[in-house]
This record gives C-alpha cells, structure tokens and sequence, in this order.
C-alpha cells in the first residue's frame, strides 16, 4: 500500500458560474429568511437573503459606474464591519478582482503590496492607513451609497478565470499573492459534509473578524451558499462574551481558532448552549486539553481541519466521520491527498512525509501574481506540495507532524514541535504550550517548552512527564512559564518570534 487518498474526483463546477452568484443563489429560494446576524451585547442587526443580495449587486452597479470594469484589481482596506463582506462580493459580482488586505497591515506593508500587484482602485475606510498614492479610491460613505442602487447583472463567465486573490506569507515569509479561481467556491462544497456538517437549517457562528478570510470562507460564503445563517459577534465583543451569545442566538455550530477556544473556556461558566450540535478549529493544531475542556463544558465535540490560504481546507474530521485519536482527520470525499517522501513518491503508510494533494484539485489557486516560478516551485509531478509534513494510516486518517520549516534542530537531530506540544498539552494544570528549539550562549540549540499555566510547575514534574511520552532526543531541555504566548493577528501562535524574543531578552541558559 501507498499512501494516497482517492476516492473519486468531486462534481465538476457548472458554466458560466460567478462565485457571487454562487454564494447568494438562496436568495431566489428563501429571500425573507436571515442570513446575516451581526450580534452585539443588546441586539443584533439582521440582514435576509434578499436584502444581502440587494446590496451587493447594488455595490456592482455603483463599482461599474464609478469607472471599474471586470478584470480590474481593487484593494480592499476595509475594516471589521459588514461593508467587508458587501463589498469583497459585490466586487467579484461586477467582475472585478478583489484583494483583501488585513486592517492591521501598516502604510507601509499595505504600499509594498500594493506596488507588486498594480492594482486599478482601492476600496477604502478612512480610518485605516493607506499609502498616498494616484490609485482611485472609493471611500467608505460612497461605498455604502452604492447599496441602494439598481442591482447589476452577476458576470458570468469561465468558472477557471480570476476571482479574488489573498496574500500569505508563505514558508519564505515573504507575502505572496494568491490567485483564486471563481470555482474555489464550488470546491468548498467539499467542506459542507466532510468537515462543518452543514446543512441550511444551520446557525454558523464564526469569532473572527469579517475582514479574515477563516471568517469570509467558513463564517459567511458557506453558511449563505447553503442557505443557513452566519452569525458574526459585533466588531470588539471579548471572548469570554461569545458563550452567552452562543446561547442567546441558538448557535448550531461554532468556529474559531483554537486560542479563541482557549480564552472563551475561562467565561463559560454555567452557559447552557442547548442548540450547539459541535465546534470547528483550524488556523493551527489544537490541544488535547482544549478539545476535552470543550467536550466537558458544552458535551459536543470539537472537529479540526487542516488546510491552507492556497487551497483552503481540504483535511478533515467531521460529525459523519471523526478523528481517529492523534490524527487530524481525513481527506474531505471528493479530494486526492498523498505523503510523499524525498524522491517525490507516496511513501507506505505509517511514514512521515509531505503532504500534498492534486494539482488539480478545483480549489487549488491558480499561482502566485507575480511570481509564478514560486508556484511552480511547488508542483511535482501529480501533485502540489504542502510544506508541511504528515503520516497517513490505511484507513486515509492523517497525523500532523508540523511544518516542514518549523522543524527544530536539537543537536543535529529534526523534531516536529506539534508532536511535543501534543504530548505536554496533556500535563494537568498546564495551559497553552508552545515548543520551538533556541540558542544557548555556545550556540547549541536545544529545545525549549513555554508554557502558561497559574503557578510555576516544577522542571521535574514536567520532565518525568515529557520522558514517558516522547523519546530523549525529543524532550525539551528548558522548561519556561510564561504569562502569554505570543499570537500573529489571526491568533495563530507565534513560535519564530517566541525564539527571537527569548534569545534577544538573552534568556540563554
């Protein structure tokens, strides 16, 4: 046996197609139902079907006249409010290629992004810093003029054609430029079943922010395009706050982060969410302590996916088919997954290698702007190569092994950090866990353990428990309480600036 995943390629996505149209089709089918329910402490503000749908094509309309025509890339430097939302489809339903960018990117991050794509126009709030530059702007209050205009027609066209593009920073830390294709959306229907369970009775709450695109994807395009409910806790709600909106709003299903988990376990308190049917994580790998923190608190389970900003999430466990324990879950029906080994080829099952999956998957980007020998770079053979690694069993489950570059050298030797911060997770009263590998004065790199917890843990507490679990040359030699660890702005954990900050603060041993 080899390890590769295939049980068939999905439904082909039908022509002419329009993500926007995609997304929003509903609205013919139930018009009056809600859709979108932005839930802040007192109220929530409501949108239906046919209002959103009013709205975008509206924004179409006025994205036309204002001199925008299809194909024209627009940067949009919007903020956590449902103008994000309105505007990223009205833009795609016009024709126009949006490229969201993060409310918290600099004047200067957003000028170098802006320099390597030539963008036509930006779509823009104010109260966001914005290079000077001679790129039309559409601001704000225009923007929301727009809504009320006549609806446009949905550009319809080649389901392969350019849709949208999002940046990542990729493994070299430079941001790249992802091309989406329009029938990324159609791919998405692979998550409906084989990782949310969704169905459109549904009511999907997502915690992040609108302008993250976890948030566009998983909390607003795929809730609407089956015909269930996306609600979005208003723009600076806490997350200690998010049970009782759970419970208020009859949430059926929650997504998030795992820190976000982390953070509303401290509020829940005796919150009864009788409607939650189960949560969803992925952004990074999820502690076991979380997992049965939330299992005890709600009595639902939490399902994990594994994916990326150039194929969105295409590994999974799901209510139909959970996680073998240890395991992220398997590859969504419709998908074709391998772990390849050094030589390109799917290795046995059981043995760690890259986890990689068909170049071409319909949800996979069309390449890099402007950089295309990047992707290209990318690509063996049948097969798109992930950069991080993994181990597949016979029955197609993957095991996460950490990113290929996230690799710490102990002593010359290679240690996923994932595989560690598993084991530790489980040492009761810890909390979070971060492991990366640091320089000590000699420059012998060791690995190191930070931890949270409410009071300092004795080292041979914790290595008695790391040396029944994992091998010697797995087991950190530094032990560090610490009152936080450090998150990117999606909250995904930090580990390279952990290390910096660690080595710069000359925490050497």
């Amino acid at each position: 046996m080899i390890s590769v995943f295939d049980q068939g390629p999905p439904a082909p996505c039908p022509a002419p197609f329009n993500l926007a149209a995609h997304v929003l089709a509903p609205a013919a089918r139930v018009p009056d139902k809600v859709a979108l329910a932005v839930l802040g402490p007192a109220r929530a503000e409501r949108w239906s079907f046919a209002r959103l749908e009013a709205a975008v094509l509206g924004t179409a309309t006025g994205l036309l006249r204002a001199g925008f025509a299809p194909g024209d890339l627009v940067l949009l430097r919007l903020d956590n409010t449902v103008d994000f939302p309105l505007a990223f489809l009205g833009a795609v339903a016009a024709g126009l290629v949006p490229v969201p960018l993060s409310a918290a990117l600099t004047e200067g991050e957003v000028a170098r992004m802006a320099a390597a794509l030539a963008p036509v126009g930006m779509l823009h709030d104010p109260a966001l810093p914005a290079p000077e530059d001679d790129v039309p702007r559409i601001d704000l209050s225009q923007l929301r003029g727009m809504r009320n205009l006549p609806p446009a027609d949905y550009d319809l066209g080649d389901p392969d054609r350019l849709a949208y593009v999002v940046f990542t920073s990729g493994t070299s830390g430079t941001p790249r430029a992802v091309m989406h294709a329009h029938r990324a959306v159609w791919a998405r229907r692979m998550m409906h079943a084989g990782w949310y369970g969704l169905t459109e009775g549904d009511r999907l709450m997502h915690a992040g922010a609108f302008n993250w695109t976890y948030t566009l994807g998983t909390g607003l395009l795929d809730p609407w395009s089956a015909g269930a409910t996306a609600l979005i806790p208003a723009p600076g709600t806490r997350a200690e706050a998010l049970p009782l909106l759970m419970a208020r709003h009859d949430a059926t299903i929650f997504a998030a982060a795992p820190g976000v988990y982390r953070k509303l376990l401290k509020g829940w308190g005796a919150t009864r969410a009788r409607s939650l049917r189960h949560g969803l994580s992925a952004g990074e790998k999820l502690t076991e302590a979380t997992r049965a923190a939330w299992e005890a608190a709600t009595g639902t389970t939490i399902h994990e996916a594994y994916g990326m900003s150039e194929c969105s999430t295409f590994v999974s466990a799901s209510p139909q088919a959970p996680a073998p324990p240890g395991t992220l879950g398997r590859p969504q029906p419709g998908r074709r997954v391998a772990i390849l080994g050094e030589d390109g080829a799917p290795v046995p099952p059981g043995e760690v290698g890259t986890i990689a999956i068909d170049r071409r998957d319909p949800g996979l980007m069309l390449g890099y702007m402007g950089a295309p020998e990047a992707g290209e770079a990318r690509l063996e053979g049948d097969w798109f190569l992930t950069g991080d690694l993994g181990a597949m069993d016979e029955s197609g489950a993957i095991a996460y092994h950490g990113r290929a570059d996230d690799l710490m050298n102990a002593g010359g030797v290679r240690v996923s950090p994932a595989e560690v911060e598993a084991a530790l997770g489980a040492f009761p009263g810890i909390g979070a866990v971060a492991v990366t590998d640091v320089a000590l004065k000699d420059q012998v790199r060791v690995i190191a353990c930070f931890y949270t917890a409410e009071a300092e843990i004795e080292a041979d507490r914790l290595e008695a428990f790391a040396a029944e679990r994992l091998a010697r040359w797995k087991q950190p030699r530094l032990y560090i309480r610490t009152e936080a660890l450090p998150t990117g702005p999606n909250g995904k954990l930090a580990r390279r600036r952990l290390r910096d900050d660690w080595e710069a603060a000359d925490g050497q041993a």
